[in-house]
């Protein structure tokens, strides 16, 4: 994380981890020059989130595949955006909405310095969630918690310090929405969070916390998410969909990649697939690659019209590469 070191430090740190992290291909050094140098390395910023660890890690080994040279450093959410508005970073592919526009507004409605170019997640959801007995007990929308404080502690679980739903749910508590001033916002980091809900639902003991699908918490415990967050999280439990984020200008400038991620779509299904490989041990990089193995048609979509670093047909590279022909 960032927050311990300056921008250009991890800047730093992440151009010298190109060594280790990046696959070359083997390719003629003139043909490189066919693509501008500054867009040979892909920059990536991505949230300490299973799901977007699945889908960047997926993205990277394609475009690796093609011959880019990939890095990737894991910040906070507003980090991530101020590193793009400094062009010290050029995609992000975790952009939910509509949560995340308490952050990302200002960035791409006001200073126009990063921009929305695709939605690559539709059938996502994100709002609070608690086991499924507490549900059954009677606790099924919001206003249901201040009834049963005592039961909870007065917490509620959220994930990293400045990340949207934090805030959302830390706008509830100071806006007293349902009677939540009486309650406190744990903050911890995905792997935390869950690691309380796994503790809590041995025991059946109530908790409160951050709950989105795709994930595998939406398999690995009974949970069940709460009504009533609309004017928070958003309608239908917080229905969000998600998008890929770059630097503005950065899509046409590299226009290529551009045109990779514009067509770069995933499914819930895909994710959870990805993120449950990875829940039970594997590497996300590898669990990205054993799904595309098993489902190498949707390199058909992602690739259509784009070309190797080398200036040979996108989709024949990447195929080789992942060793389908």
């Amino acid at each position: 994380m960032l927050k311990a070191r300056t921008w250009k430090q991890a800047a730093l740190t992440a151009v010298l981890l190109v060594v280790v992290t990046t696959v070359f291909p083997a390719c003629a050094p003139e043909a490189e020059t066919e693509i501008a140098a500054e867009c040979q390395t892909v920059r990536f910023v991505e949230v300490n989130w299973m799901d977007i660890e699945a889908t960047t890690a997926t993205t990277r080994l394609v475009l690796e595949a093609l011959g880019y040279r990939t890095t990737a450093e894991v910040v906070s959410v507003p980090i991530a955006y101020q590193a793009m508005e400094s062009g010290d970073a050029d995609v992000f592919l975790g952009h939910w909405m509509p949560s995340m526009a308490t952050i990302s507004d200002a960035f791409i409605k006001d200073r126009g310095t990063v921009e929305s170019i695709s939605t690559n997640l539709q059938g996502a959801k994100y709002t609070l969630a608690v086991p499924r007995y507490v549900y059954e007990a009677g606790v099924q929308d919001l206003a249901d918690l201040i009834d049963y404080k005592d039961r909870f502690e007065g917490r509620i679980y959220g994930i990293e310090a400045g990340n949207d739903g934090n805030e959302l749910i830390q706008a509830m508590i100071d806006e007293d929405a349902f009677g939540l001033s009486e309650f406190e916002l744990i903050e911890s980091s995905e792997a935390g969070m869950l690691g309380e809900v796994n503790s809590f639902t041995r025991n059946e003991e109530w908790i409160v916390f951050l709950g989105w699908a795709p994930h595998p918490m939406n398999t690995a415990f009974e949970i069940e998410y709460l009504s009533g967050g609309d004017d928070y999280f958003g309608p239908d439990y917080g229905a969000a969909t998600v998008h890929t984020n770059v630097r503005t200008g950065y899509h046409e400038e590299c226009e290529n990649v551009g045109r990779f991620l514009q067509d770069l779509r995933f499914t819930v299904e895909m994710e959870n697939e990805i993120m449950s490989a990875m829940d039970a041990g594997a590497h996300a990089r590898d669990a990205g690659r054993d799904w595309l193995l098993e489902n190498p048609s949707i390199l058909e979509e992602w690739l259509d019209g784009v070309v190797a670093l080398d200036g040979s047909d996108g989709l024949s590279a990447v195929r080789t590469a992942l060793g389908l022909d």
